[in-house]
């Protein structure tokens, strides 16, 4: 008789490994799967907010996480093509720490608590059965199946083919790519810094270890003749921003540590639930310049884990599990997602960089106030 797992967690990234580790913790049999090998760079701006820490706080990961030694930021300092700058204090101390290093850390944490971890390995295909589910897979080029009574996506922005709700983007809406890189060499202060400059945006976040991440948000139309290599790309960014290029040039990238992904779409509103639970940037993408979308990732694992466990234990019917996180999602995150947006849009005009800086510093709540409404409120069980 095939065994038949209480839980399938398709995507080994923040969400998906937090919420094996809160499953694995209520002593449920739980698979994480994700087709990408570990350790591996990604595309991240790697500034975990103090919304962040308090999540991590709620999921039993803190002091995992705060024992990696994450560079301490205080600030962020908003550079525009001009030279002007606004300068935004936060409420308490954020961290910088790589994926590289806390998406490890998150597996060990899984792992610890019971979950078993499988990368590499590619879902083709997830059905529904009179059990739960049945996901087929594809290690090495070999086919198999797994059976699960819940499956739970986590798989990223863009799925694949054959996957619950899978659609072919056709929209007007604009395509962005994302870069990123490590860097040595240059002297950082305890701020995240963004720069500012014709068809999008990259910050400069010091990390563990004496490193900064450079991580890149831009319009594909823009860049469309900037070459095909990630580091050219991102200096052809940089002659946008003569701040930028210059703090650049101080530096050296580090070998290896480059990633890129294309098409990104970014979101308006949350989308909690096709077929599956969506959590992270599945269900909801904020734009990059808001540096919340890993204390998202981090609190839809937060929201979903009580609901998976109670529909597990045979509390909660499906229904009333998918009712009730589609919930939970619209009430954490719609208000972000929309100023999100909002500042998305207000930095791409051109006139920004004349007039944003001046009512900053005539008002400087103005600016902490755009910071917070992008911002999840603390986090309450």
């Amino acid at each position: 008789m095939t065994r038949i797992l209480d839980a399938a967690v398709l995507g080994a990234g923040i969400a998906g490994s937090s919420l094996a580790k809160a499953l694995a913790d209520k002593g449920w049999e739980t698979l994480l799967l994700d087709r990408q090998s570990f350790p591996r760079h990604k595309v991240c701006g790697e500034f975990l907010s103090p919304e962040a820490q308090g999540t991590l706080q709620v999921l039993g990961l803190s002091e995992s996480i705060k024992a990696l030694g994450p560079s301490l930021i205080e600030r962020i300092r908003l550079i525009f093509e001009n030279g002007a700058e606004i300068n935004i204090p936060l409420s308490s101390a954020a961290w910088g720490l790589s994926r590289y290093s806390l998406d490890a850390a998150l597996h060990q944490a899984a792992q610890q608590a019971g979950a078993k971890l499988q990368t590499g390995t590619t879902v083709t295909a997830v059905k529904a059965t009179d059990f739960g589910y049945s996901i087929e897979t594809k290690q090495n080029g070999k086919f198999s199946s797994v059976e699960a009574r819940t499956v739970i996506a986590a798989w990223g922005a863009n799925k694949h083919a054959g996957l619950p709700g899978y659609k072919q983007h056709q929209t007007a809406k604009p395509s962005y790519m994302g870069v990123k890189s490590h860097f040595r060499g240059i002297a950082m202060e305890p701020v995240v810094e963004l720069y500012f400059f014709r068809g999008g945006y990259l910050g400069l976040c010091p990390v563990e270890d004496g490193l900064v991440n450079a991580s890149a948000l831009l319009a594909r139309d823009s860049f469309a003749d900037a070459g095909k290599t990630i580091l050219g790309i991102m200096k052809a960014a940089a002659r946008r921003n003569s701040r930028l290029h210059e703090k650049l040039a101080l530096g050296e990238s580090v070998q290896g540590s480059q990633a890129a992904v294309a098409p990104v779409h970014l979101n308006h509103k949350p989308h909690a639930w096709d077929q599956l639970p969506l959590l992270g940037d599945a269900g909801a993408m904020i734009p990059p310049l808001c540096g919340d979308g890993m204390s998202m990732a981090l609190r839809s694992a937060a929201l979903c884990a009580p609901l998976a466990d109670r529909y597990l234990n045979g509390s909660l019917t499906m229904a009333d599990w998918q009712l009730a996180y589609i919930r939970a999602i619209k009430r954490e995150f719609e208000g972000p997602l929309r100023w999100g947006s909002f500042l998305q849009w207000l930095f791409h005009m051109p006139t920004v960089s004349s007039w944003l800086p001046n009512a900053a510093r005539i008002a400087p709540p103005l600016a902490q106030g755009l910071v917070r409404a992008t911002r999840l409120k603390p986090f309450r069980m």
